[in-house]
């Protein structure tokens, strides 16, 4: 969310409106004040809206009627009242009906800033998770193969123009990048989309089989071969052969699938019968075949054939912008299948997407997904111990409240959750401590070396 979330502060106390709308601007916070809870309503822009703060005790529309008007414009809309004694009960009712939170007269103005900071970050979560599914709905038609980034516009674009050219493909990408993902989309964007999608892994097969799932056999054609088999090349006539891993097929098997390439043709072993397919062939590497080091035993000649176009997948890690957008539909699918809602999206998720390396790519991601939506992701506690973004557009106290975070991190880290001597590693009281560890949202158990340490 680039544009700052606006903070709607309702108040029919003159003086305090005011007071209170200095002291959360100083705070770094875009504030729009009213003393007038109609005039609030009616300005009210729940796709700009942060959170609502307001008095319980007003005149013609008070704050417990404007909490509902608010749900019914926005039920994920924060709204934070402010109370006096006599109407704590009536701030708890509304708590318990989604309230966010209530704060009693007099109150410190950091607490109401600290309030206020914690309803923002929750209102932006829900917001990004928002945009994340909206934008997977509007790519509904490119599905699998999600992302914004231009590398993968391009990719896109690319695939659409020779989906339907009759051309051979070679698919290059790491492993976990979505290499079946492409040649699947190269078919079903194709006119060949009605025929059969064949794949087959060719590290997956011994040497021994090799040449009979791709080429079929006859009946008797060797021992055990007790009726005809129709190969994988034959039943992809008409429609696409998927050769994934080509790197690993057998030279003598190279051979034979040039011949294939070059005429369109099988001989079934047990038979001489000559038989004409009509098939395109997408083949996928994990290694470079151009480079001879890389490439190894694998046949230059049939490189060539198959290099008429070269589609290469960039790993997850060059395209970081398009892993939300990866990621909600992952999660999205991951709670269709498990009959769970998808979590809210932290910002310890937000870094660890930032911050990974992702080495086995797409696969790793939508696995990780499937976990968070389970509930039995743990990530790892230094995925906390990261600086400020001085590029993000937040104000100088969250800043001060990030590194403030970060340096409580490490030190808890550095003294592997031992409370006494992280208290005086960082030189403050244990009340302190324990109040900026609520405050930070920190876990200290999950730095503690064991959890039957004493606190």
């Amino acid at each position: 969310m680039s544009d700052p979330l606006l903070v709607y502060l309702i108040d029919d106390d003159r003086d305090l409106l005011r007071a209170t709308k200095q002291t959360l601007e100083l705070a770094g916070f875009t504030v729009s004040a009213f003393s007038v809870t109609s005039d609030a309503l009616a300005c009210l822009d729940a796709k700009q809206a942060g959170a609502v703060v307001s008095d319980i005790r007003m005149p013609q529309i008070d704050g417990l009627q404007l909490f509902d008007r608010v749900r019914e414009e926005d039920e994920d809309l924060p709204v934070i009242l402010v109370t006096g004694h006599g109407d704590i009960p009536m701030a708890v009712r509304a708590i318990q009906d989604g309230a966010y939170d209530f704060i009693t007269k007099p109150f410190a103005t950091d607490k109401l800033v600290q309030a206020v900071r914690r309803a923002l970050e929750k209102r932006r979560l829900v917001l990004e998770n928002r945009a994340l599914r909206q934008a997977a709905d509007e790519s509904r038609d490119d599905l699998p193969l999600i992302g914004q980034t231009p590398t993968m516009e391009r990719l896109r674009r690319t695939l659409r123009q020779i989906a339907d050219t009759e051309v051979d493909v070679l698919v290059t990408g790491e492993t976990g990048s979505g290499k079946e993902v492409v040649a699947s989309l190269l078919h079903r964007w194709s006119r060949r989309a009605s025929g059969n999608f064949v794949a087959l892994n060719c590290g997956a097969l011994p040497e021994t089989v090799m040449e009979s799932e791709l080429f079929g056999h006859e009946a008797g054609a060797f021992t055990g071969a007790q009726k005809r088999r129709v190969g994988r090349i034959e039943y992809a006539s008409g429609g696409t052969l998927f050769l994934d891993e080509i790197e690993s097929m057998a030279p003598s098997t190279q051979v034979q699938m040039l011949r294939v390439l070059e005429m369109r043709e099988v001989t079934p072993l047990g038979t001489n019968e000559v038989r004409p397919v009509d098939l395109r062939v997408v083949a996928a590497a994990k290694v470079d075949l151009s480079d001879p080091e890389q490439r190894k035993d694998f046949r230059e000649d049939l490189y060539y054939r198959l290099n008429v176009v070269t589609i290469s997948i960039p790993p997850l890690r060059e395209r970081r912008d398009d892993i939300p957008l990866l990621f909600g539909h992952f999660a999205e699918r991951a709670a269709a299948r498990f009959k769970r809602d998808v979590p809210a999206i932290s910002s310890a998720v937000h870094r660890h997407f930032r911050d990974h390396d992702w080495p086995g790519n797409v696969r790793e991601l939508s696995h990780f997904a499937e976990r968070f939506v389970l509930g039995v992701e743990e990530l790892s506690p230094n995925t906390r111990l990261v600086a400020p973004d001085i590029d993000e557009p937040l104000s100088l106290p969250e800043r001060m409240d990030r590194y403030e975070s970060s340096i409580i991190c490490e030190a808890l880290d550095a003294n592997h959750g031992d409370v006494r001597r992280t208290i005086a590693a960082l030189g403050i009281p244990r009340k302190t401590f324990y109040d900026k560890l609520q405050r930070h949202g920190i876990v200290r158990s999950r730095f503690a070396a064991s959890k039957s340490e004493p606190l």
